[in-house]
């Protein structure tokens, strides 16, 4: 075909016989068609129909997925033969991942095409370098990569689309990817959508040399690259060649020769193709107008562009928005943006219009038409309209972040913003532009924005900026440095001690040498400035002498402490040298420089012992301790004193750090100790506490004075210690100097003694002093308790209506003291004081009826044996309130009692009100809890009962409580023939109590029944029945699908397990010998060594190798690899390696297997052998092995503990040869950054995090949580602050708000509730974060004893997500933590509040009430839980489908 082509020029052929269709379809009919047109000439230049940015041929992920064997069949293709010799046939490690990662490119660029119609080239060069990192890409690979570097990145100019898209084809094909046409054609596309001029006869020539076979849509672009620029002649050819070998003729060709004939100057034979095109039966869609009216646009012909809109308008056929963007590009592109407004007019606006328009903006600032696409941003402004908030509108960010990047000329940009802002679309888009400046490194357009900003008179501050400053500091750039400081001074920002300290200075060798190079620039710097930098810079160093030094020099000017208070207390913490600490802080004492106000009554010093102590932990305090006493008896001695408020603050720091010494010291700098004689009492004993207060109770109310304080403490004591009496005798002594607060005290100590008369006299007396006084919801139910016990119901009574009246809320906990009220009355027999009591709560609405509140009712009649009572309780009960507790009981009790008739009445109730199916289950528990099983048995076979698995749980769970075997094993056995009963469940219930009592014979026979009746059990099961079979040293009788050793023993046990499930030679028959005879064959050793190893009886599983060895005896590969792995899962390497070194001598091709490998690598890290688990590693990867997650993270981890920067970096150099491996790149940067901290490195950890953030706005969702939890449990303050400025730093400044996100979560999973919620005002963007908190919810929600953390996050952040997820994840946690209680009070709020339960939550709250035996105050949801976690999962993916 190459041939053909050179030499069609010299034939000079017409094409007119050339255009015969083929096919039978609409679009190519049967019949031949003659074509007639003027052959044009070639063209020297070039002209691309450009299309539409970010438009797929074919929708989205379908594009991609024709890259896909499976999806689509690339006709008339040939697979090519080899051209040259391809690298080594990958392992099977690493052609399992290519599968993996081919499917995570596809959905990472098909997600980016459905959001925004685009890929940016981040993302593109990402999956790119992960694909090379394998070393063997498949050819989907480099489809899927090819087919992306066309119109789907309108960000990047056209010639490095081409670079891209060659740097790829040459990559792959030299790492041994095998090109087939469809990567041809590929090619060619992107060769199309970036007009790229190349020779079609030498891309042919190419595709001959490498023995693959053009196709029909190869042949359709090479007309297309020749109509492209004009070239007729060039098309005509490859048209003849086309009939020739009797391919059809497509739209697709009919509309390259309208470009071509166009762009040749014949636009008579252009429009002509339409008339020949219905002649041959092809009728013209709506790709032919549309080029036909890109041809129009070119030439600029806006009459034809209208006409030819009418006549597609009136032959019904639709073009879309985007193609008549493509229509505006064309106009745009030929310089006719004249006319772009007449066809914005034309657009509908359909769905898709605005990702559509945004990518057409990109392209035009791409090929340098902002003004034409700043005109297309205000044109779908009123469809933003939803979306934009009035407070802070931020339309058009994309647009000035590309111009940005074009480096477009700030005078336009300024003009865009200008625009932006007066038409009220954007709220500050000059500091956004000046954002993306910085964010760009373009320095020269940022300090030019920033003059427009002081020209339009917005503020310019200083960290503004620090991104130019940090990005001269990387580099040591002094002369950089000096020209941006030189640009704030001709701004007129002020350069503060902060800038110099952190941004200016670190570029210079010291402080002086500063000075030096500001002086030599000629810039002019705030002496005070640079002082402030100076102690800054020293104290944060620790450096005290010169520090010292500096402040007592007469030169030093005035300095407020609160400039370098922060890092003095840095240097301060490290205690280096007491003495000069203590005469540093007498310098900011009495040295008017540093103390503004007198020293007598300035506080300044106070404070900064106060910030000093409340930044050292505990640890640290009690490390410094000695440190600490000399420091206060120095500043003693030179009469430095502090005040009685800021003692008290720091005193409450050290009592909690338990430091009596230190108080004892720090007292001594109280000038003042007034009103200290109250605390000395803290420190007393009981006894002398008392005494000392009642002493000073006596002394007060004989001079007079107010007593009330001390009365409280004293009474407070005496409630504390249960001292009834004494503390009456008090109140009666000063019974005018009571308060309310001390009544209360007394009542609840009354109430706890059982003292009714005495409680009832002291509320009494409340109650006339003052009537409005409200108790604690908890003190009036003890006052109801205590009255009814002793017979004074209507006084209870009238303690109820009191807080009602007084509007007194029931909690949980005081519910649960009214349950235990009635039930104490229960037990008396007395039932009017129950129903008394009920009704009060219930009409008053005190709490809501439930089956624990009205159980007490039917206890009191079970309880003396009345069941009819009982049963018209049980009624009365139903009819009140709706509830029927006590149900099993009742008629347990009647099947007891035989009393047919009663039963038969409430059998007949319980089917009225609960259906039969539910009055049958009640009756076949309570025939099994009273041995009646004949009788049960008839019950559970009756015809149509299904399986309720609830209710089976609720009796099984009881049974285990109880220990009943026989009524358990009875129920298991009658309800085989159940219908959809789960007999893996009831096997495992069983299976439960005999583990319970320790019963191995039951658990053998269970074993057998289950077998018996062909049962297949889950893991769980047989976990189970080998647990108990081992714990009694018996023979488990199956393969058990578990780790072979005890957790926390050897940890990566779990390789063990991989290996005998995989390899069905591992599974050891019952009854070995104990040891091998004489005779033993090979397989007698073999089932031995593995019998023993799965036992986790590795030493004589060695010993058994051993003595084969001696004998002469050869086992086989797997038998010697599954002892070392045995033996180093138990830390023994030095045995694994004799092991290791008998199978190289018996099987010389013997190699330690992944798995092996991988034990290898952590044992020896647990041993601190790092060089050798590092050469262990090098070995795996040259034997084509992959490492393990878990080796790896050990490995590195252990490299940052021991400071190995350099080994950590080697070790991901390794790693990146294996390509995408199931690692997290997060695990190099975080323990990069710990082991830069262990080697005292800070500022190289901060520069590593603050860059890996700064760099790379991809970055923003990794997470450095690890860091902040290694740095929080060594109780480094140090490193601790410095992270915590950066985090801060990062969110307020760069908006990288993911550090500070990390910090806030990791003080909460703490327990540090307090540094959270001052972090969260410091850096208010965090309660923004809602995906990483929600993501935080969900996995605390999956733990026990998380619930408490998910609180705290709420009330931080209330609105961080819906209080819908918020209280379906506390369900969630309380289930865990079978926290009844809680889940309970919180179902109760969630009626109070509104908030509907969806059926997952609801279905967890029913397994609660039940397993607490209380009846469900709600229809339970009847499927699984996994049906409706499934449902759930659904409607939230479909929400998000809709949303996108």
């Amino acid at each position: 075909m190459a041939a053909l082509l050179r030499s069609a020029r010299l034939l000079k052929c017409s094409p007119t016989s050339l255009l015969q269709v083929i096919g039978n379809s609409k679009h190519a009919p049967a019949a031949g068609r003659l074509y007639s047109g003027a052959v044009g000439t070639t063209r020297a230049g070039l002209c691309v129909r450009q299309t539409v940015p970010g438009r797929l041929n074919t929708n989205s992920l379908s594009s991609y997925r024709s890259a896909l064997p499976c999806l689509s069949c690339r006709q008339y293709g040939v697979v090519p033969e080899q051209r040259h010799l391809v690298k080594d046939e990958p392992s099977v490690a690493v052609r399992s991942k290519q599968t993996q990662q081919f499917d995570w490119a596809l959905a990472k660029l098909d997600s980016s095409v459905r959001r925004t119609g685009r890929v940016t080239k981040t993302l593109l060069l990402r999956i790119f370098h992960d694909i090379c990192r394998t070393g063997y890409p498949s050819g989907n690979q480099a489809l899927l990569l090819l087919r992306s570097c066309g119109s789907l990145l309108p960000e990047v100019p056209l010639t490095e689309r081409i670079e891209l898209s060659q740097r790829i084809w040459d990559k792959l094909q030299e790492l041994g990817a095998t090109y087939d046409v469809s990567h041809y054609n590929a090619l060619l596309k992107t060769y199309l959508q970036n007009e790229f001029r190349f020779s079609p006869t030498d891309f042919l020539a190419k595709m001959e040399a490498a023995n693959v076979q053009p196709n029909r849509v190869t042949y359709q672009r090479l007309i297309a690259a020749y109509c492209q620029v004009g070239d007729i002649e060039g098309a005509s050819t490859v048209l003849g060649f086309m009939k020739s070998k009797d391919l059809p003729i497509t739209e697709a060709v009919f509309n390259s020769l309208v470009t071509g004939h166009a762009r040749a100057g014949d636009m008579d034979s252009a429009e002509n193709i339409l008339s020949v095109m219905k002649s041959a039966g092809v009728e013209p869609g709506p790709d032919t107008y549309l080029s036909l009216l890109n041809v129009y646009a070119e030439k600029g012909d806006i009459a034809k562009i209208k006409q030819t809109l009418e006549t597609v308008e009136n032959a019904d056929i639709c073009l879309m928005d985007r193609d008549l963007m493509q229509v505006v590009f064309s106009l745009t592109k030929a310089g006719h943006q004249q006319y772009v407004t007449e066809i914005v007019e034309c657009m509908r606006h359909e769905r898709g219009y605005v990702p559509d328009a945004m990518n057409l903006c990109l392209s035009l600032i791409t090929h340098g038409h902002e003004k034409t696409a700043f005109s297309m941003l205000k044109s779908y402004t009123g469809l933003l309209g939803d979306s934009q908030t009035s407070d802070s509108p931020d339309l058009g960010n994309f647009f000035l972040r590309h111009c940005v990047n074009m480096d477009k000329s700030v005078e336009n940009i300024v003009g865009f913003c200008r625009d932006l802002k007066d038409s009220g679309l954007h709220s500050s888009p000059l500091e956004f532009t000046l954002y993306c400046a910085l964010d760009g490194n373009k320095t020269g357009m940022a300090v030019d924005l920033m003059r427009s900003m002081k020209e339009a008179g917005l503020p310019i501050r200083p960290h503004y900026f620090w991104p130019l400053f940090i990005h001269y500091q990387k580099e040591k750039n002094i002369p950089g440095t000096l020209q941006t400081l030189k640009a704030m001074q001709e701004l007129g920002v002020g350069s503060d001690s902060e800038t110099f300290t952190v941004y200016i200075v670190p570029s210079f060798p010291s402080v002086d040498s500063t000075r030096t190079s500001l002086k030599e620039a000629g810039i002019d710097v705030d002496p005070n400035v640079l002082i402030a930098t100076e102690l800054r810079t020293e104290a944060s160093r620790g450096n005290l002498a010169g520090l010292f030094s500096l402040m007592s020099s007469p030169e030093l000017s005035r300095v407020d402490l609160s400039v370098f208070r922060a890092s003095l207390i840095t240097g301060f913490k490290e205690f280096q040298n007491v003495e000069l600490m203590a005469k540093i802080t007498e310098l900011l004492y009495k040295d008017p420089r540093f103390n503004n106000a007198d020293p007598e009554t300035s506080e300044n010093v106070a404070y900064f012992l106060y910030n000093l102590i409340d930044s050292m932990n505990k640890t640290a305090v009690h490390s410094k301790e000695e440190q600490l006493r000399e420091y206060f008896g120095l500043l003693k001695n030179m009469n430095i004193r502090i005040s009685l408020n800021i003692f008290r603050g720091i005193r409450n720091i050290l009592e909690s750090y338990q430091a009596p010494e230190l108080v004892k010291d720090l007292l001594a700098l109280v000038e003042n100790k007034e009103g200290l004689e109250s605390d000395v009492t803290l420190s007393k004993g009981l006894e002398e506490k008392l005494d000392f207060l009642e002493k000073t109770l006596a002394e007060l109310k004989a001079e007079g004075k107010p007593v009330s304080s001390i009365l409280k403490k004293v009474i407070s004591v005496l409630c504390a210690e249960e001292k009834l009496e004494r503390a009456l005798e008090l109140k009666t002594q000063y019974e005018s100097d009571m308060t309310p607060a001390t009544y209360a005290m007394l009542i609840s100590l009354c109430c706890r003694h059982d003292n009714a008369e005495e409680a009832l006299k002291l509320k009494i007396e409340l109650a006339r002093k003052d009537s409005e006084v409200v108790l604690d919801a908890q003190k009036y139910v003890a006052l109801v308790r205590v009255l009814s016990k002793h017979g004074k119901l209507e006084e209870a009574v009238d303690m109820l209506k009191e807080m009602k009246e007084k509007d007194v809320q029931l909690r949980d906990n005081v519910i649960g003291l009214l349950n235990l009220t009635m039930n104490t009355a229960a037990m008396k027999g007395d039932a009017n004081t129950i129903r008394r009591l009920q009704e009060t709560v219930f009409t008053l609405g005190l709490a809501k009826p439930s089956s624990s509140l009205c159980s007490p009712l039917i206890t009191c009649y079970l309880e003396s044996g009345d069941y009819a009572g009982a049963f018209d309780a049980s009624v009365e009960v139903h009819k009140k309130y709706n509830q029927m507790p006590k149900t099993h009981e009742l008629i347990c009790g009647l099947v007891k009692k035989g009393d047919a008739e009663l039963l038969q009445k409430v059998m007949e109730y319980l089917s009225r009100v609960r259906g039969e199916m539910m009055m049958l289950y009640e009756l076949y528990f309570a025939f099994l809890q009273t041995g009646r099983y004949k009788e049960a048995r008839k019950i559970i076979e009756t015809p149509g009962l299904r399986a309720r698995p609830t209710r089976l749980q609720w009796f099984a769970e009881k049974c285990i409580a109880a220990q009943q075997m026989e009524t358990l094993e009875n129920m298991v056995d009658m309800t085989v023939k159940l219908f959809e009963c789960d007999r893996d469940d009831m096997y495992h219930y069983l299976l439960r109590l005999c583990k319970e009592t320790n019963d191995w014979r039951k658990a053998e026979a269970t074993w057998m029944k289950m077998q018996e009746e062909n049962l297949a059990p889950r893991e769980r099961t047989l976990r189970l029945l080998a647990d108990i079979l081992k714990n009694n040293d018996k023979e488990v009788p199956f393969e058990v699908p578990e780790v072979w050793f005890e957790e926390g023993k050897g940890q990566p046990e779990m390789f063990l397990e991989q290996e005998v499930k995989s390899n069905p030679v591992f599974r050891p028959r019952k009854g070995v010998a104990a040891s091998p005879s004489n005779e033993a064959t090979v397989d007698d050793y073999k089932r031995k060594v593995l019998s023993l190893c799965k036992k986790g009886k590795t030493q004589e599983a060695y010993d058994i190798l051993k003595e084969a060895d001696s004998r002469n005896v050869v086992l086989g590969p797997a038998q010697f690899d599954i002892v070392i792995k045995a033996l180093l899962a138990q830390g023994n390497i030095e045995d694994a390696m004799s092991v290791k070194n008998i199978a190289t001598n018996r099987v010389p091709e013997f190699g330690l297997s992944d798995n092996a490998n991988n034990l290898l690598i952590i044992s020896q890290v647990k041993k601190c052998q790092m060089k050798d688990a590092v050469d262990t590693l090098k070995g795996m990867l040259k034997a084509d092995q992959v490492p393990s997650r878990l080796a790896l993270t050990r490995l590195v981890q252990s490299l940052a503990s021991e400071g190995n920067t350099q080994g950590i970096q080697d070790v991901e150099a390794m790693v990146k040869t294996l390509g995408s491996i199931d690692i997290s790149s997060m695990l190099f940067v975080n323990n990069t950054a710990l082991s830069h901290i262990k080697n005292e490195e800070l500022d190289s950890a901060v520069e590593l995090l603050e860059s890996f953030y700064l760099q790379n706005t991809e970055n923003q969702k990794s997470s450095i949580s690890f860091v902040f939890r290694k740095v929080l449990e060594a109780n480094n303050d140090a490193v601790l602050d410095k992270l915590s400025a950066m985090a801060e730093r990062l969110c307020n400044h760069f908006a990288s708000y993911r550090a500070a996100t990390d910090l806030f979560l990791t003080y909460l999973d703490t327990g540090r509730t307090e540094e959270a919620r001052f972090l969260l005002q410091r850096c208010a963007a965090v309660s923004e974060q809602k995906d990483a908190m929600f993501i935080y919810m969900l996995r605390a929600a999956q733990q026990p004893g998380q619930a408490a953390k998910i609180k705290a996050l709420s009330e931080l952040i209330p609105d961080f997500t819906e209080k819908e997820n918020i209280y379906l994840h506390l369900v969630k946690s309380y289930g865990i933590d079978k926290d009844f209680g809680s889940a309970k009070a919180l179902y109760e709020r969630m009626q109070a509040e509104g908030v509907k339960a969806d059926e997952l939550t609801l279905k967890r709250l029913a397994q609660l009430y039940k397993e607490a035996g209380e009846t469900v105050p709600f229809d339970e949801p009847p499927e699984s839980f996994r049906f409706y976690a499934d449902k759930l999962k659904n409607r939230r993916k479909s929400m998000e489908l809709a949303d996108n």
